[in-house]
């Protein structure tokens, strides 16, 4: 009697994956092919790239969202821009710094992590910042859904009356939720594409959402009656309460884009060359400035029209008659939602549960994992119910991301000074190793940094707990944040310096990649060597 067969996916062999043969890592369960250096075939991103991509994704739902929540939170229009250019230089120069760390390595951020927060401390960032890609990727998510919704509302008006089964603190309604579905099922095809070959979604997106943008803004004016109408509206708040506002505001736009402050390694590890991303320190203050101007006139025409501010845009969509403009404008946010969600958050969060299983997972199972986690999991629409709301949760990831970004930025550019050994990152016992695999110097600059805006974070959460003065270092957690944990992470480095990592010459990886390999190739020229001899000594024995 025979058995019957398993079907391969039943079988270990079909999950498993195994690295690269110019892998580093001395295991296959510290690496795969995704979490290796990026081979010279893959490295395909150019400026141009680079710069679509990030025309691309400056223009979403949430960066009108925050130029327009600015104006809600009592800012004029000529303090909220300056707000939003000096966030976005700031920001801007440190993706490029962290950003050039990657395009030189080729290497993801959970593995260029472990050089400054050692091999299983490095594990607390991919932790964190996967719960907030995860979660970012929920938001996106229900974003893209309002632009179905808005959609379909277009082509069928009596969409909008479908009857809601939900209880009316759900906060969302059938409607919304079946769309939230469909864009779900949209979004899945396009997880499953190579990062080195999304780029081109990039490009289709960076060209379909400038004129949308820009025709959207030119509608503005046009109805409004200029300039003068549009601008002449002032700030609601005055004295320290302005101040106040203000740099609360710069703290949400740093917020914005402070995971991939953390995490821009996963995407110039794909430049040509480190040059190709430099680009990036000029077009993000750039491109995010200007679209989030567009969002401002659009907003401030939305309150003198229909007398409240529509930090949504898609909100304020909603109220035009025009069925056509509402489906073509919905259906660029939704292409820009799409492209938002799969380079800002789903590569991320593949990346880091890459590093967490790379045995059994590489980027393409980890986006499928973040679609369900992210997708339904999490609870978007409570989190984006209210603006104030929105800005509490844009702060208050920066308390943690702040303190990373600066570390690594340090422990690269002014500790290490360029000199890192790639092959070591991925040794569990390597020179990164530290104690325990800790560098508790990254430790103590967590611990200086992090609990300073902690009162505030937590006001935030519940206003109902005083904490007096406590909320006013939480209005700048970024940039405290950073500073602090910058300061005693350097500090700390020269005072107890960790001399096993410093090192007198860098290690190119392509030059460490081809010695792993012929190393590799003579490994089984010997196996094959001693099976031949193997085979040569049983046939004498058997003459």
């Amino acid at each position: 009697m025979h058995m019957a067969r398993k079907p391969p996916f039943l079988t270990r062999a079909f999950w498993e994956l195994t690295p690269e043969p110019s892998s580093f890592a001395p295991r296959s369960r510290w690496s795969n092919s995704d979490m290796d250096p990026t081979p010279p075939e893959k490295r395909t991103w150019t400026t141009f790239n680079y710069i679509t991509y990030w025309i691309s994704d400056a223009f979403n739902v949430a960066t009108w969202d925050m130029a327009s929540a600015l104006l809600a939170s009592g800012l004029s229009w000529r303090q909220a821009l300056p707000c939003i250019v000096v966030g976005h230089t700031i920001i801007a120069a440190a993706i490029t710094a962290n950003g050039t760390i990657g395009a030189r390595l080729h290497i993801p951020f959970p593995v260029l992590n472990r050089s400054s927060f050692g091999f299983w401390f490095s594990y607390f960032s991919v932790v964190s910042r996967l719960v907030l890609a995860m979660f970012w990727f929920a938001i996106q998510t229900y974003t893209g859904s309002e632009c179905v919704y808005q959609m379909l509302k277009a082509i069928w008006p009596s969409f909008a009356r479908l009857p809601n089964r939900l209880p009316a603190g759900a906060n969302i309604t059938s409607a919304q939720l079946l769309s939230y579905f469909l864009y779900w099922l949209i979004q899945l095809p396009f997880l499953l594409i190579p990062a080195h070959r999304i780029r081109w979604l990039f490009l289709v997106k960076s060209v379909a959402v400038t004129i949308t943008g820009v025709s959207m803004m030119v509608w503005a004016f046009v109805v409004t009656g200029g300039a003068g109408a549009i601008f002449g509206q002032g700030a609601s708040v005055s004295g320290s309460r302005l101040a106040w506002a203000w740099l609360s505001g710069l703290n949400s736009v740093l917020g914005n884009y402070a995971t991939l402050s953390v995490n821009i390694p996963d995407f110039t590890r794909l430049a040509q060359h480190p040059r190709h991303q430099y680009i990036q320190l000029l077009v993000i203050p750039l491109s995010f400035t200007f679209i989030a101007f567009q969002g401002i006139v659009v907003t401030s025409a939305g309150y003198i029209l229909y007398g409240a501010y529509y930090w949504d845009p898609l909100r304020l969509i909603d109220n035009w008659d025009n069925r056509a403009a509402a489906f073509f404008a919905s259906l660029a946010f939704c292409l820009a939602t799409l492209g938002t969600n799969i380079g800002a958050n789903s590569i991320s969060a593949a990346n880091d549960f890459t590093a967490l299983a790379p045995r059994w997972l590489n980027i393409r199972r980890g986006q499928i994992l973040c679609a369900l986690i992210g997708g339904w999991v999490i609870i978007p629409w409570e989190i984006l119910a209210t603006a104030s709301g929105f800005l509490n949760f844009m702060g208050g990831y920066t308390v943690f991301l702040g303190p990373i970004c600066a570390i690594m930025i340090v422990d690269y550019w002014f500790v290490k000074h360029q000199k890192i050994d790639v092959p070591a990152l991925y040794n569990p016992h390597g020179r990164y190793h530290y104690i325990a695999g800790i560098n508790w110097r990254a430790a103590l600059a967590l611990l200086v940094s992090v609990p300073p805006n902690l009162p505030g974070l937590i006001n935030a959460i519940n206003p109902a707990i005083e904490v007096g003065g406590g909320v006013y270092p939480y209005d700048i957690a970024w940039l405290l944040g950073f500073t602090l944990a910058g300061i005693t992470y350097y500090a700390s480095s020269v005072l107890f310096p960790a001399r096993e990592t410093l090192i007198k010459h860098a290690v190119d990886v392509d030059e460490a990649a081809a010695a792993a390999l012929a190393k590799q190739e003579r490994q089984r020229e010997r196996d094959d060597e001693e099976a031949k001899e193997g085979e040569a000594g049983v046939a004498v024995r058997e003459v």
